[in-house]
């Protein structure tokens, strides 16, 4: 083989690996620039869908967004959502997964840690309509399980968890919470698999309490799989919706709305397309921020710990 040969060949192989990511440029299209663009098209327009005319709005459905209260509300209860997909299931699941790898795992042995992994995890496996029933039942005002058991013990009046505006965001939090929590169980369990035990035992045998290598030894040492957790579920909670369609249908009196149900509200129900568009158009503006920032703090602590 000559050597002008030897030199196409190795040309030829140094690019060919951009075929591989065909596939993945296609797909992306397809399903995420076209329609993206698709809907930002349609936001400028009056539209009621169907055959019905497109009227030209320019800007208009976003101008009518920023004096729209009950958007500002969805948005407000985004944070809630945040709250309770992000903040409470990552915090608590980071001390479940210590307690089950650092002391459950190391004094009755790696099954007990695993089967209580997969009982954690396990609402995340049950389709989503299943988990909304079974706490539409729990929840309920008449007959529910969690106001019958208030009822034997208390014997006060047990609330109306979905059907009171004051309590209902919460009730719906605390659904997430239980959806949720074996997510960040699962992956933090996963990441303390590769921390070395010695710095456990040098640790125990200076004396350190279980809290004390908790704060110096667990979480700098899965910081990475944190910042995984964090960023995966705060895209999740910008964009949730099933959960509140089957469990309160963004009521009572619009309290649980969220700006994805806001938008299918406004595609579906009142016919007013390119104002859902709109929403779904800022509210993809934000995921993509907010999901920006956070891998570019991300970046930077991952650089700052190797410098």
């Amino acid at each position: 083989m000559t050597s002008t040969t030897t030199r196409k060949l190795a040309r030829l192989g140094q690019h060919s690996y951009w075929w591989y990511l065909v596939p993945m440029i296609l797909g992306t299209l397809a399903i995420v620039l076209v329609p993206f663009a698709m809907n930002v098209w349609t936001s400028l327009f009056q539209w009621k869908g169907g055959l019905a005319p497109m009227r030209w709005y320019g800007l208009g459905n976003y101008a009518d967004l920023l004096g729209d209260a009950q958007f500002w509300l969805a948005f407000k209860n985004s944070v809630f959502m945040i709250l309770g997909i992000v903040v409470v299931p990552t915090l608590i699941g980071l001390l479940l997964a210590a307690v089950l790898f650092d002391y459950l795992g190391r004094e009755f042995g790696p099954r007990v840690a695993a089967t209580l992994r997969a009982l954690y995890y396990l609402p995340q496996i049950l389709p989503i309509a299943v988990a909304g029933f079974i706490w539409s039942w729990v929840l309920a005002t008449q007959g529910g399980l969690l106001n019958s058991v208030i009822g034997a013990v208390g014997g006060t009046s047990p609330p109306d968890w979905l059907g009171n505006p004051d309590i209902a965001i919460y009730a719906v939090m605390l659904v997430l919470v239980w959806l949720q929590i074996g997510y960040p169980v699962v992956i933090f369990m996963a990441a303390l698999q590769r921390v070395d035990p010695e710095l456990y035992e040098a640790a125990a045998l200076d004396g350190a309490r279980w809290g004390r290598r908790f704060t110096a030894i667990t979480v700098p040492q899965i910081r990475p799989e944190i910042f995984v957790v964090v960023i995966t579920a705060t895209v999740g909670a910008l964009k949730v919706f099933a959960p509140i369609l089957i469990l309160t249908g963004g009521g009572p009196e619009g309290s649980t709305v969220v700006p994805s149900y806001y938008s299918y509200r406004n595609f579906f129900e009142l016919s007013k397309v390119g104002y859902g568009s709109a929403i779904a158009t800022v509210m993809a503006v934000v995921i993509f921020a907010t999901a920006g920032v956070l891998l570019w703090l991300q970046r930077r602590d991952t650089e700052g710990g190797n410098a």
